[in-house]
């Protein structure tokens, strides 16, 4: 059996996809962080000058208009903390929420705590839970590990659905590849059409209130329309820890317990059945992330990795109650077949195709530059 190598830098490890190392055993995740930090000038402080740039490019476009920008809130660090810095950047943001009915009590009143104090304005899209509740149990009974999926991309098409009726040429998104990096080419993937495949062939009702995002409003939002997506934590020196710290003692904001832990059906994802049926913990995204950027050492940060994740008491019950799983069918369900988004029909290979214009639309900022990283490359998956 080969002895499992560990990138000298972070704490990826050559089961991770598509790993490699350098003479020196570091990854190439960690140095195409360093490729980015570069390009998106936060090495050089230039960054921020770029960054400068583009919010007066938004409040030149939004003058007139009741809003210049959308940020979409969870109630988790990243989006509770960029709704805070749009206000300090003198923009005049739209807060936007997709609740998929699984939201803890206490990301609910993260964003209320938030949105008050600011002043900010909440624009609410709430799916018909027995829908969602559908996707999520087709999900996993598919086999495959993006059980949360469904989540994300609701979130940016009830993102671009905001910026639209309110004449919103941009769209503000919390993440930070310095934080979280950018998740291990070939591990996980979504799309409208992997979506409403698995949903055709596991799901039982019909969906009229989910917003499934297909290719075609896809290329709306970014071609017709030309929402623009920004990611203001790409440009400069973004802390987790210290954001989470200011939030805490500014707007009394509550930690829930981990990454991504906001939501119990994503907590759920995390906690146990990625780890559970896949073998896969998610915690090595931002714990590499925090080795990386010498926020923690290696060393701890291989500590807290070793450690089980956090799981929620009840979570599991809850799980199989509200999506009416029983105890016997649970368990030949995560003791089953293993699959992929390779099994089912995706815009994968269309994206492939198209990789020329998702670069020209990535530059432009119409699309991240992680989903052109991601998507559209043959390799990366």
């Amino acid at each position: 059996m080969n002895e499992i190598q560990i990138c000298s830098r972070c704490i990826y490890d050559s089961r991770v996809p598509l790993i490699h190392f350098n003479e020196q055993g570091v990854c190439n995740y960690c140095l195409q962080t360093d490729q980015l930090a570069k390009d998106y000038g936060i090495l050089d402080g230039s960054g921020e000058a770029k960054l400068q740039e583009i919010l007066r490019q938004i409040k030149r476009d939004g003058k007139g208009r009741q809003y210049d920008c959308v940020v979409g809130v969870s109630g988790g660090v990243d989006s509770s903390f960029m709704l805070h810095k749009a206000i300090e950047w003198g923009l005049r943001p739209l807060a936007v929420h997709y609740d998929n009915t699984w939201n803890s009590a206490i990301a609910t009143e993260n964003i209320k705590k938030m949105l008050g104090p600011l002043n900010v304005d909440l624009y609410t899209y709430v799916v018909d839970n027995k829908e969602v509740d559908d996707i999520f149990s087709a999900f996993f009974r598919s086999g495959v590990p993006e059980l949360d999926a469904s989540t994300d991309l609701a979130l940016a098409e009830v993102l671009y659905r905001a910026a639209d009726k309110y004449k919103v040429k941009y769209i503000l998104e919390g993440h930070s590849f310095m934080t979280e990096g950018i998740a291990p080419l070939g591990s996980f993937y979504f799309d409208g059409k992997y979506i409403k495949s698995i949903h055709k062939k596991f799901g039982k009702m019909r969906l009229k209130t989910y917003p499934l995002m297909d290719f075609i409003s896809f290329m709306k939002w970014v071609l017709v329309k030309r929402i623009k997506k920004i990611r203001p934590y790409w440009y400069i020196n973004y802390s987790k820890e210290d954001a989470r710290a200011f939030l805490e003692n500014k707007y009394g904001w509550q930690y829930y317990g981990g990454h991504h832990l906001e939501n119990r059906l994503v907590a759920f994802n995390h906690s146990y059945y990625l780890p559970k049926k896949f073998g896969v913990d998610l915690r090595n995204l931002s714990l590499a992330a925090a080795a990386r950027t010498g926020k923690i050492s290696r060393a701890e940060a291989l500590r807290l990795y070793a450690e089980p994740p956090h799981l929620e008491e009840g979570l599991v019950e809850y799980f199989k109650n509200r999506l009416h799983i029983n105890e016997d069918e649970f368990n030949s369900i995560m003791s089953g077949e293993k699959k992929t988004f390779k099994d089912y029909p995706t815009y994968k290979p269309l994206f492939e195709l198209l990789r020329p214009l998702f670069y020209v639309l990535a530059k432009a900022n119409l699309v991240p530059m992680s989903f052109y990283i991601k998507y559209t490359s043959k390799t990366g998956m």
